[in-house]
């Protein structure tokens, strides 16, 4: 057996670069630790503020930024006044290597999406339409137990966690995933030879009688 056999789907890359590489991937797998790390205090901090007070996002986004330039104004008039140092502020800007990251991730994982979509649509795929009805079900009953803001702060947690501890225990994940999927097959086989045959041979037979 290969090693590309035992990864799971027989991929050939790492979990790396199936996330895209760059600075996506490396804030996913925590090699970014300062940003990922923000980014999980961010989010369980604005889990619990919104939990426990009336605050919607809109208001506590508009009342921070007021906040927050208010400060910078007086602090910037009061430093014109007193000759003092303005607010030191820096200069924030995008670059253009990661503006392009990121579109490239969107376009590629858009333009799958609608690969599928199109696909689906025009009855192509049997098994990708099970899959995805069934993925659209779960949604559906997590929708049900949960309102959109904590299914959205769950997610955060669940990307920042979930890629990362798959990509430590990558190995024994995959072999047990692919031991399973043998067992499923084996089971499906078996359902298949004891249920689904008998009842198409019934049906035959009947459709003869008739």
């Amino acid at each position: 057996m290969s090693s590309s056999d035992r990864l799971l789907f027989n991929r050939q890359e790492s979990v790396h670069r199936i996330l895209g590489g760059g600075l996506f991937a490396d804030v996913i797998l925590w090699r970014d630790k300062t940003v990922t790390m923000a980014i999980l205090i961010i989010t369980l901090a604005s889990w619990v503020m919104f939990e426990k007070s009336d605050y919607t996002l809109l208001t506590y986004v508009s009342n921070v930024l007021l906040l927050l330039l208010t400060i910078l104004f007086l602090w910037a008039k009061s430093a014109q006044i007193l000759n003092r140092p303005t607010p030191p502020i820096p200069h924030l800007q995008l670059s253009e290597e990661t503006v392009n990251e990121v579109a490239t991730i969107i376009r590629d994982r858009t333009n799958t999406l609608l690969s599928v979509s199109h696909d689906i649509a025009l009855g192509k795929d049997p098994k990708m339409f099970a899959k995805v009805a069934a993925y659209l079900v779960v949604v559906s009953v997590i929708g049900s137990l949960t309102d959109f803001r904590t299914l959205c702060y769950t997610s955060v947690i669940v990307v920042l966690t979930v890629p990362v501890a798959y990509e430590r225990y990558e190995a024994y994940v995959d072999s047990s995933l692919i031991k399973g999927n043998v067992k499923l097959k084996k089971l499906y086989i078996r359902f298949d030879e004891e249920f689904i045959k008998k009842v198409k041979k019934w049906i035959l037979e009947k459709n003869k009688l008739s």
